[in-house]
């Protein structure tokens, strides 16, 4: 029970994290072309597709309607929340890398508790270390 309500708290905090960053993509277009080129990042080309990206990536953990897109929603997820949280670090400007380094705690445990709250279970969970006796 504890994990269905991680789960479904994680995930919708992580979703609305990457739908007000989609909305900040938007709204403060040149500040954010701003921030990536200094980032060293391709802010033309980069910014169209992190929008459709930063929403299509939610809508498919939430609705769940494939679980290998669900699965790969969260990979996405994953590395681009290390390499943001990483380019921010780089720069030395810790507070930058802050929304990642809080999306990376989310993401861990929406993941590692989505079986818990699922009916279809994702093939790729966490599984304890059982010690396995052969007889030889």
């Amino acid at each position: 029970m504890v994990a269905s309500y991680a789960y479904w708290l994680s995930t919708v905090l992580l979703s609305l994290l990457y739908l007000m960053s989609a909305t900040l993509y938007v709204i403060k277009k040149d500040w954010v072309h701003q921030t990536l080129a200094e980032l060293n990042y391709p802010a033309p080309y980069l910014v169209p597709f992190m929008v459709v990206v930063k929403v299509l990536g939610p809508l498919a953990i939430l609705s769940r309607i494939n679980v290998p897109l669900s699965d790969l929603a969260y990979a996405g997820m994953f590395f681009h929340l290390l390499l943001s949280g990483s380019a921010h670090l780089g720069l030395r400007r810790p507070k930058g890398a802050l929304p990642a380094c809080i999306g990376l705690v989310l993401l861990v445990i929406s993941f590692t508790t989505q079986n818990a709250a699922r009916d279809v279970p994702s093939p790729y969970r966490v599984v304890a270390a059982t010690p396995q006796l052969t007889l030889n």
